[in-house]
């Protein structure tokens, strides 16, 4: 028998990436293919790409050239260009990189066995169709390994909204859910491979209408499905859009145990003004009384947010009312960006904010919320949670993990192993993690 081929993946972006970079490895591990972690060895190179950051394609583009020198090297190397990029720029990537074997988006990685084929025999394959076939059923059947105790199960793809800001409308398609069959099935296999805790993926997740039965199923009515799954101790799911956090949704938070206390709901600007250009289709206000309504349902739960500063034609009093909404709401934590323009989107062609302005305001921004993050860390001292214990730290003895709330969580001393979830009581606070001593 001949050695395996060897397959490395570089992933960029989301987390929806990331469970796709683990389904192409078992696209291709079913032809034959192993992981490996350095790609000075690899067979077959795939770089997994994101649209959302700035100047993506470019960063693309630099790391292609500099894979072109391993494939100087080894003629045999075939190099793969997969992701929202590759749907973007589909055929462009082989005119500017001619080392480039494989040309394929977000849609259809299940036809990888295939795709490699034909790359094989020397043919340049480029493939951004949005397949009528399952992709997800396509793979259920690949070998699959053993699994960490946490891990992403996709659930809904695409988006409707078309916000003025953002690709994902044009590079993942529109809305569409998996059947709340298939997905229960996948969690159980999870189970089964060693997972405790799963995060319920899609671009717009709590928009969730998979059909089953008894007609479409929610979000809510897929969490708590999956709350009766044995052996599964966590449920969390991203990332949400205000307008699609239903009651029944809000209600299970204070309902279902497994749901754990962490929501990441974007609003992207505290100003009306803004919102309406961004066409969010949602008031500064609304989301304001949105959060206290999933307060009330669960009290301790953390909020996570987005926002973009410096949104074209974004003055500062617009500014001020998004560090406004930040004050009132009290975040644990928000990820924030200076704009920057995706070409073919609506707001690429509009006046854009000085950069050197947007940059203050990044800054204001961040400092606010990294605050407010510090004061909920603190406050979690003394405090007894739940950890899902993941791997060693850093320290000697040391065991790290997610608690509840997804703060990373270090135990020292503890005879604890990956996969345990155990009550922990909080000791200290730094700026990343807490400390802390089994209950």
């Amino acid at each position: 028998m001949s050695d395996p081929k060897k397959l490395f993946i570089r992933t960029y972006g989301c987390q929806m990436n990331v469970y796709d970079s683990e389904r192409m490895a078992e696209a291709l591990g079913g032809a034959g293919y192993v992981g490996t972690d350095s790609a000075d060895d690899a067979d077959m190179i795939l770089l997994n790409t994101c649209h959302i950051r700035e100047k993506a394609a470019e960063k693309v583009y630099s790391e292609l050239g500099r894979m072109k020198e391993l494939k100087t090297a080894r003629p045999d190397l075939k190099i793969g260009v997969a992701g929202c990029v590759a749907q973007a720029e589909g055929a462009e990537i082989i005119r500017r990189q001619p080392a480039v074997d494989l040309v394929f988006g977000p849609q259809t990685y299940h036809r990888l066995p295939e795709m490699m084929v034909r790359a094989d025999s020397g043919e340049k394959v480029i493939d951004t169709d949005f397949p009528a076939e399952d992709k997800f059923e396509a793979l259920k059947d690949r070998p699959k390994a053993r699994r960490a105790p946490s891990a992403f199960l996709t659930v809904q793809e695409g988006c409707d909204k078309f916000c003025a800001f953002c690709v994902v409308p044009y590079t993942r398609g529109v809305e569409i859910s998996r059947p709340p069959e298939r997905i229960l099935a996948e969690a159980r296999d999870l189970v089964e491979r060693g997972v405790r805790e799963i995060t319920l993926l899609g671009q717009n997740v709590n928009a969730y209408h998979g059909p089953g039965e008894g007609g479409d199923w929610s979000l809510a009515r897929l969490i708590r499905a999956l709350a009766e799954v044995d052996g599964l101790e966590r449920i969390r799911f991203t990332t949400s859009h205000p307008n699609d956090m239903t009651d029944d949704l809000i209600a299970a938070h204070g309902e279902v145990e497994k749901l754990m206390p962490y929501l990441h709901l974007p609003v992207q600007s505290g100003s009306d003004r803004i919102l309406k250009r961004m066409n969010r289709q949602h008031s500064a206000e609304a989301y304001i009384r949105l959060i206290e309504r999933i307060r009330a349902a669960r009290p301790d739960i953390l909020i996570s947010g987005d926002f973009i500063v410096g949104f074209p034609e974004e003055t500062a009093e617009d500014f001020e009312a998004t560090m406004d909404l930040i004050r009132a709401v009290n975040y644990g934590q928000a990820f924030s960006f200076k704009y920057s323009p995706r070409p073919g989107t609506p707001a690429a062609e509009r006046a854009q904010v000085d950069p050197a302005e947007a940059s203050d305001r990044l800054a204001r921004l961040q400092a606010l919320i990294n605050e407010q993050a510090a004061g909920v860390m603190a406050g979690m001292v003394g405090r007894e949670v739940g950890v899902l214990f993941e791997k060693p730290g850093r320290m000697d003895g040391q065991m790290v993990g997610k608690s509840d709330y997804l703060h990373a969580v270090h135990v020292s001393g503890a005879d604890v192993a990956p996969g345990d979830l155990r009550r922990v009581r909080i000791t200290g606070a730094g700026p990343n993690s807490l400390a802390g001593a089994l209950a």
